[in-house]
């Protein structure tokens, strides 16, 4: 069963999601967290850039002495919530097992070594495995809601992570966070962006509503859109 699925995102007016570019600056960054706790989701998702922000550790070593099956390996079953971080090759060290008290789960595919498992389980980290060499995101949200009982689920970024839950035809509901600023320049990430070899895929929406609009203050506006995808174009 497929979680109800919401993307948050804070972003400039030119759609930019890194504030300290911003001008003016300070413009409504303390909400994130405010809206975050307001939806209530039983997990939140990142990407691995922006899973790497907050690593503590060094990458695991490269050698292990033991095997492990690919096989799903939860360190705690029992939290409100969960901090979930796609890394398909197993990149991060994480040097801690939570984020803001939520236990990390990492989802994973089957090419990870087993050196990179037994750092996991070394520091009571959480892991999924959900493909062979690339994750398959459906099959992620299957497992999250079969093994740890998540319905409600927040995707957060970054760009790229948002994109592919996008194309994958996955998100329920986008709120963006929309502060009176701007960034203006090159290179800054995009609330929805792709890696080069999805750049030609189209989000597969069929519709958009505005369901609500709210004034958050200072210029500060969250804006909420149910999201209807059409399951003939998903995958193409």
């Amino acid at each position: 069963m497929k979680p109800y699925v919401i993307c948050l995102m804070h972003s400039s007016l030119d759609g930019r999601t890194h504030p300290s570019r911003w001008r003016p600056k300070g413009a409504g960054t303390d909400w994130f967290e405010k809206i975050h706790d307001e939806l209530g989701g039983d997990a939140w998702v990142i990407g691995r850039v922006t899973g790497s922000e907050f690593a503590k550790g060094e990458p695991y070593p490269t050698t292990a002495d033991a095997n492990f099956p690919r096989e799903n390996w939860f360190a705690r079953r029992d939290a409100k919530t969960y901090g979930v971080v796609l890394d398909a090759k197993g990149k991060i060290g994480w040097g801690r097992s939570e984020i803001g008290g939520d236990p990390i789960v990492v989802v994973l595919t089957e090419s990870v070594p087993d050196s990179h498992l037994a750092g996991l389980r070394g520091e009571g980290v959480s892991y999924i495995f959900a493909g062979k060499s690339e994750i398959d995101l459906a099959l992620t949200l299957d497992i999250l809601n079969r093994e740890l009982g998540v319905k409600r689920l927040l995707v957060e970024g970054g760009g790229v992570a948002n994109g592919a839950f996008l194309r994958a035809g996955l998100i329920d509901e986008f709120n963006l966070i929309l502060s009176p600023a701007i960034d203006g320049a090159k290179g800054a990430p995009f609330v929805f962006d792709s890696t080069d070899s999805d750049g030609d895929r189209r989000a597969p929406l069929s519709a958009m509503r505005l369901e609500s609009t709210r004034d958050l203050g200072g210029g500060v506006l969250l804006l909420r859109y149910l999201i209807q995808n059409d399951p003939q174009a998903v995958g193409k």
